[in-house]
């Protein structure tokens, strides 16, 4: 874990114009820095930032914070990352806070493990580019593939010896430890002697090497491809799953292509590496592969943190489309959409992308692109068109695809455009679709009414009524905001958001976008791009403690946290907790009947309560400069205009939000 001291030297000596100067061209505007939007495609700038104040803001996109904040937007980095990327910037070292013996062994030999493959990946770089066996074998190999010295760069590419053992020799002369090279996958040790009587053996020899890296590129494993025509050994060998690699969570060349993937708002997933690399050779860099696994709600979510658009390519053997897309059920449960583009016979994306030109990929992918739903129907359509059982069969299957998306609006279309292909009535669809859905909820709610039943249940009765008092609204609304990271912090939520982009005449208009973020992470980056301060000074502490164990931890442990308080802070925290039920939407649960939670409307809850907060500070803006107006009897130009702007951004902010403008409810 961070210090706090590390941290705050991070902010003391990281300058916002520095680290964005390295990402974006900026020029010298005033006191001020402008540059084109590194978010959005624009020709104007509108990108701003001051060094005096140390933040930035993008208008066309309306992002904005401090330093931290714009590491964390550009480089989709967690929190923890970005002050990680700050300090090695800034030549920092990082402090870590006191932690358990256990624990500390545990960062200890996670960090050795990435130590030693960073090794790794320079050492089989050296062989490709220095040795003449490198030269010889990898550096043929990837020339005939077509791949240029640049992208190899780009990609990490390596080459391991054919040779028992020299890898495994090279690294422990460096100093490596033979259990960390073992831990890692990257040696193979045999019998059960002491490490210095053990047989080592080079689990990559004689292959070319492709490192994959975590979103934030730090080398979590390796695959490794034969060379030779040996029967016996796997044309493909991956690294095994160890405390940093897990296959399930990664995606080969995510850390090439996040930038584009957010960019372009898509990505292709293809299977196989050089399928990758060989697109972003081609000019389509917003690519990843699953390297011939299944594809996971893990590496689902991975992509969501960029895009909700996936294009998923196949290559033109009908057989293994078949095969593929049932797995593909699991991205529409995440809420994404999904299209298909399949290659002609006998071409994959490899193959596509080197035999044509960058344009004629893009048209080719741009024109052959079919929503999934339509594509699945059609090609099982195909297969049932003479069969009227295996039709009802088909009809099901798309029908349990569609189930799976949580937007009614596209379920809807895609009713309609199911009942045109397989030439049946919208009625059955949706009767087969209710049938469904009233399944669920009777498996969901005889499960809760279980779970309930198994839970000794104490409950409090409050008494109501009393002397009313005049509620301070400001403290009210950054309690919510406790509240809700208290409750549901580490939630992964997906939030809408408005950002101004310019349409095909040249107008700037607004665009709604979906984003998934934690909460806390959104609370940080909103409250942050307002430079808002909490007014109340306990809550203050208690918000700044929050975000950084949640920075730290991801997740907030009550009673640990609770040591961190003072008496009067650890009072409105308890508070808090212990009216948990001001927080739901209802009592309906006291009835046993299973509805929609506030936890599953907390998107929403966050939205409104940040934007009654921006509104209550601009009233209290206005009321300011009323105060001063009063004061000299007189009212100057400024003031007036002021004023004005305030009224206007108020109104603007109600309207967007859909909240009641009436001052005395916000004062």
């Amino acid at each position: 874990m961070i210090s706090k001291s590390t941290i705050d030297k991070v902010f003391e000596v990281s300058r916002v114009e520095e680290v964005i100067g390295d990402f974006v061209q900026l020029k010298k505007s005033g006191s001020n820095f402008k540059g084109l939007s590194p978010f959005t495609d624009e020709r104007t700038p509108s990108f701003m930032v001051s060094p005096v104040k140390q933040i930035w803001k993008d208008f066309s996109s309306g992002k904005g914070g401090n330093v931290v904040a714009f590491v964390m937007e550009h480089e989709h980095y967690t929190y923890p990352e970005a002050i990680r990327y700050l300090a090695r910037k800034y030549n920092i070292e990082i402090e870590e806070t006191e932690q358990s013996e256990e624990s500390i062994e545990k960062t200890n030999e996670r960090e050795s493990m990435y130590v030693v493959s960073e090794f790794a990946q320079e050492y089989f770089q050296d062989n490709l580019k220095n040795s003449e066996l490198g030269k010889a074998i990898g550096g043929s190999y990837f020339k005939e593939r077509g791949f240029t010295e640049k992208t190899i760069e780009t990609f990490k590419l390596g080459y391991s010896l054919d040779q028992w053992d020299a890898f495994t020799r090279a690294a422990m002369l460096k100093g490596y430890k033979l259990e960390f090279l073992e831990k890692t996958g990257l040696t193979i040790v045999k019998d059960e002697q002491s490490y210095d009587k053990k047989r080592m053996y080079d689990r990559f020899k004689g292959r070319v090497m492709f490192p994959i890296h975590s979103l934030s590129g730090r080398v979590l494993g390796f695959g490794g491809r034969i060379l030779t025509s040996d029967k016996k050994a796997a044309k493909y060998l991956n690294s095994p799953e160890s405390d940093i690699y897990h296959k399930s969570k990664v995606l080969y060349g995510i850390f090439q292509a996040k930038q584009s993937i957010a960019k372009e708002d898509n990505c292709y997933l293809v299977e196989g590496y050089t399928d990758v690399i060989q697109f972003h050779q081609n000019g389509v860099e917003n690519v990843v592969s699953s390297s011939g696994t299944a594809l996971t709600s893990e590496q689902i979510r991975l992509i969501r943190r960029l895009t909700k658009n996936i294009t998923v390519l196949f290559d033109g053997d009908q057989a293994g489309i078949r095969a593929s897309i049932r797995g593909i059920d699991l991205i529409l449960e995440q809420g994404m959409n999904v299209k298909i583009c399949t290659f002609p016979e006998g071409e994959d994306p490899d193959s596509f992308a080197k035999s044509h030109s960058e344009e004629e990929l893009k048209q080719f992918l741009e024109e052959n692109a079919t929503d999934f739903i339509q594509f699945k129907a059609s090609l099982l359509a195909k297969e049932s068109q003479n069969d009227p059982i295996q039709k009802a069969e088909t009809i099901r299957d798309i029908i349990n695809s569609i189930f799976k998306i949580p937007d009614r609006i596209q379920q809807e279309v895609y009713i309609q455009e199911c009942a045109r292909i397989m030439d049946i009535s919208e009625e059955v669809l949706y009767s087969t679709l209710a049938q469904m859905g009233r399944k669920e909820i009777a498996d969901a709610d005889r499960d809760y009414r279980k779970k309930r039943q198994e839970e000794t249940m104490n409950v409090v009765k409050t008494p109501h009524g009393g002397v009313g008092r005049k509620v301070n609204l400001l403290d009210e609304l950054e309690k919510n905001i406790i509240a809700i990271l208290l409750f549901y912090g580490a939630k992964e939520e997906r939030f809408n958001d408005t950002v101004l982009q310019e349409n095909e005449e040249g107008e700037v208009v607004e665009q709604e976008v979906q984003l998934d973020q934690k909460v806390y992470e959104k609370i940080f980056l909103e409250l942050q791009s307002d430079e808002i301060e909490f007014s109340n000074e306990a809550f203050h502490e208690i918000y700044t403690n929050l975000i950084d164990i949640y920075n730290r931890e991801g997740e907030v442990q009550v009673d640990k946290f609770q040591q961190l308080l003072t008496q009067e802070q650890s009072k409105l925290v308890v508070d808090i907790l212990m009216n948990e039920e001001k927080y739901s939407l209802s009592n309906w649960e006291s009835k046993d009947i299973l509805v929609k939670t506030k936890e599953m409307s907390i998107g929403l809850l966050v939205f409104q309560t940040i934007a009654m907060l921006r509104l209550k500070l601009l009233n209290n803006l206005v009321d300011q400069v009323h105060a001063e107006i009063g004061a000299n009897n007189n009212a100057t130009a400024q003031q007036l205009e002021d004023i004005k702007n305030y009224w206007e951004l108020r109104k603007m902010l109600s309207y967007k939000f859909g909240l009641v403008t009436n001052t005395t409810f916000y004062n």
